[in-house]
């Protein structure tokens, strides 16, 4: 299977040529030029397998210029490593009506793990399958969970460098410690002096400044992403959409066949996207809830067609979603109008004037498959306040933020499908708000005190990955401008590993 760039003007590849360059010479995405289709015989036939075996029946589907061996080797050192705290990897959680696909278990405690530790062995992978010589230079930037999440996957990969940019100010407490504190002889973490959307725009803008690149290349060195703008961040996600159904018909909550909802906590449109290629593949999914906070510009386009970034920003309890650029949305369109011109033209009018807006029929063909709302930051402390009362289970405030409109959806619509809230990080990550939320004093705590607080008051166990960094050193103080992103990029470039 080829991949190609959803405007249109660039060469098509296979995949592992695909996730070597991250991004198309035309600054569009990579998408699959067609979507394999399973059966429901192949998703029964998950039921008995382990996550690893889902995950090699599901990417083998995907990335056909793969061996069964280097699928099978580059999951094996993904999953099974000893660095996941469930032994399903991705456990479906029963909580009243509603289940909980808990993505969270990996080693920094957010679902970008689920995807972060398998990139890095599918582009060690690629790089010998096609040759490449060059040094690669992952470029990343963050609203919180995928900068840690990035540098623990590639942490000291060979032939690969990586270099994670987050909004000083913009990411919690503790998802800044595990940033800051990060080994490894490859890796960079600089914050930028203004919110995420000016990092990810001045991340794209390196991707696009060809006479930057060529001179990289010149020193032997190319660019590429571990953000979900790369198709191999991108496919490992579609994996749990499918293991989450062959759970829950292996505990006898839905029949073969029936059609389950989806609410995910959503900012850059890659989480919910995986659930929506699973869909198109086949696998009975009626509809996928996107949930937003107050930056909530993807509920306001799902409702209207006006995608408008015009907006004020808000810094949220749940960071990990205050995004207005929400890069796989462009994804989406490519595959419901299946126009390359389209999409480049939106998404000119998207960088030259922050606004774009679709005809009403295409609107109405997204509807048909997404529904959206969003919630406060009140609501979704109510919200993590309600589900401990009621089922004792602590979510952190992106899955509460699920949770609320996944409730909205099922009273608005009458739906009753079964739903399933789609939880993206360990309520510890985000301590300080989760025990505000449940009625406890904060004031005074520093963060490690927060963390055996919550422990104590949940009667859950604070993950490894995050107790941990009360006796790490930080390692990494770099900050700049979005401005001065291209210089950092080129200082750290030609730093030798030491």
């Amino acid at each position: 299977m080829n991949y190609k760039s959803t405007r249109g003007n660039a060469a098509s590849r296979a995949s592992a040529q695909a996730i070597i360059d991250g991004l198309a010479e035309d600054g569009g995405l990579f998408v699959p030029e067609s979507i394999p289709a399973v059966t429901l015989d192949f998703i029964r036939g998950l039921q008995p397998l382990s996550y690893e075996e889902r995950a090699k029946a599901v990417l083998s589907l995907f990335l056909t210029d793969y061996t069964a061996e280097e699928i099978e080797g580059c999951v094996e050192r993904a999953y099974n490593n000893g660095r996941f705290d469930a032994a399903k990897r991705a456990p479906v959680a029963a909580c009243g009506a509603t289940s909980v696909l808990e993505l969270w278990h990996g080693p920094t405690s957010a679902f970008k793990d689920m995807a972060l530790q398998l990139l890095p062995q599918l582009m060690s992978t690629a790089l010998k399958k096609t040759g490449t010589k060059d040094e690669v230079l992952i470029l990343v930037a963050t609203s919180g969970d995928t900068g840690k999440a990035a540098l623990e996957g590639f942490r000291d990969v060979p032939q690969i460098k990586i270099m994670v940019f987050y909004p000083e100010g913009g990411v919690s407490r503790i998802q800044r410690l595990q940033m800051l504190t990060q080994e490894g002889t490859n890796v960079n973490v600089t914050a930028v002096r203004g919110n995420f959307d000016d990092a990810q725009s001045g991340v794209k803008q390196i991707f696009g400044d060809r006479p930057f690149n060529d001179e990289l290349q010149e020193a032997g060195i190319r660019l590429s992403s571990a953000n979900s703008i790369n198709w191999g961040r991108l496919v490992p996600q579609i994996v749990y959409y499918f293991s989450t159904y062959a759970d829950l018909l292996a505990a006898g909550r839905i029949e073969a066949g029936e059609e389950i909802d989806f609410t995910v906590p959503t900012g850059n449109f890659g989480d919910i996207l995986a659930g929506f290629y699973a869909k198109c593949m086949g696998l009975p999914v009626h509809k996928l809830v996107c949930a937003s906070n107050t930056n909530n510009v993807l509920t306001d386009f799902l409702r209207t067609g006006v995608y408008d970034r015009n907006r004020d920003f808000y810094k949220t309890i749940s960071p990990s979603m205050d995004i207005l650029i929400s890069s796989n949305l462009e994804r989406l369109l490519y595959h419901m109008t299946n126009d390359t011109q389209k999409v480049a033209g939106w998404m000119q009018q998207l960088r030259e004037t922050g606004r774009y807006e679709i005809d009403a029929d295409l609107l109405a063909k997204i509807q048909q498959v997404f529904w959206a709302d969003w919630t406060s930051d009140e609501d979704t402390k109510a919200c993590i306040g309600e589900v401990f009362a009621k089922e004792h289970y602590v979510a952190d405030p992106h899955t509460a933020v699920a949770w609320r409109v996944a409730e909205h959806y099922q009273k608005e619509t009458g739906d009753a499908h079964h739903m399933v809230v789609v939880s993206t990080a360990s309520p510890y990550k985000f301590n300080g708000s989760v025990l505000e939320a449940l009625g406890e004093k904060t004031g005074g705590l520093d963060e490690f005190a927060l963390l055996d607080r919550l422990a104590a008051v949940s009667g859950t166990k604070i993950p490894e990955g995050l107790a941990s960094l009360r006796n790490k050193e930080i390692r990494h103080d770099g900050t700049c401008t979005p401005e001065g992103m291209e210089q950092s990029v080129l200082r750290f470039a030609e730093k030798k590993n030491s």
